[in-house]
């Protein structure tokens, strides 16, 4: 899936924000990073418009846009809501799922296995969320896709982070198929509860998780 200008250009804001090169409560100063990225206001203006969305920046009126402060705790809290919304997503998609949506579903499958994609956390990341897409789509549950896809936008630079950790593009590929064949197969209580742990942090995951949420931290006492 190719990646417009302004969705790289927030892709990389992401990153500094999570790296922590960009630290919580600090302001962004456009121009600055309009030349840091060698691009007009405008670019950037949309990129950070799409952060507010997601939660990654507040505006505060007639002070400027400032990096959300968000501690470990709401995340974990965050990924825990997220798991329940996707594994009742799974379950209603493998009552309800049609024709159509299973081979819409079964394409994304395949598109997240490409050898090329897996190489590319982002490019995986984003093939990932097609197939999470079709997973909501099939629930044939407009409220509770919305409520997943909102929750699902705050966290994707967390859930992208994920995608760094040693093996996990890997492994979120199995766990794919295991929710694919649950979906295919009609097993309700299989696909959710497959769902449930893919999303949710835990065990040494969470561990990985954490490490690397708190990088930054320990770079930044490093330079300090």
């Amino acid at each position: 899936m190719k990646r417009s200008n302004t969705q790289k250009l927030k892709d990389a804001l992401e990153e500094d924000i999570i790296n922590g090169r960009l630290l919580p409560g600090e302001k962004l100063d456009h121009d600055a990073l309009a030349r840091q990225y060698g691009v007009s206001r405008t670019p950037i203006r949309e990129a950070v418009q799409q952060l507010v969305v997601s939660g990654l920046v507040n505006v505060k009126p007639k002070k400027g846009t400032f990096v959300a402060k968000m501690s470990l705790d709401q995340l974990i809290e965050m990924f825990e809501v997220m798991a329940e919304l996707e594994g009742m997503c799974g379950r209603l998609a493998a009552r309800r799922i049609q024709t159509g949506e299973l081979e819409a579903l079964r394409s994304a499958l395949l598109r997240c296995e490409d050898p090329e994609v897996m190489a590319d956390p982002d490019d995986y990341y984003y093939e990932n969320e097609e197939f999470h897409n079709c997973i909501y789509t099939a629930s044939h549950n407009e409220f509770l896709a919305a409520e997943a896809r909102q929750l699902k936008q705050r966290l994707k630079p967390y859930r992208r982070l994920q995608l760094q950790a040693r093996n996990r593009v890997a492994n979120s590929s199995e766990e794919h198929r295991k929710i694919f064949k649950a979906i295919e197969s009609g097993r309700e209580r299989d696909a959710e509860q497959y769902l449930k742990e893919h999303v949710l942090i835990q065990g040494t995951r969470f561990s990985d998780f954490v490490s690397q949420v708190k990088k930054f931290g320990n770079s930044s006492q490093a330079t300090s």
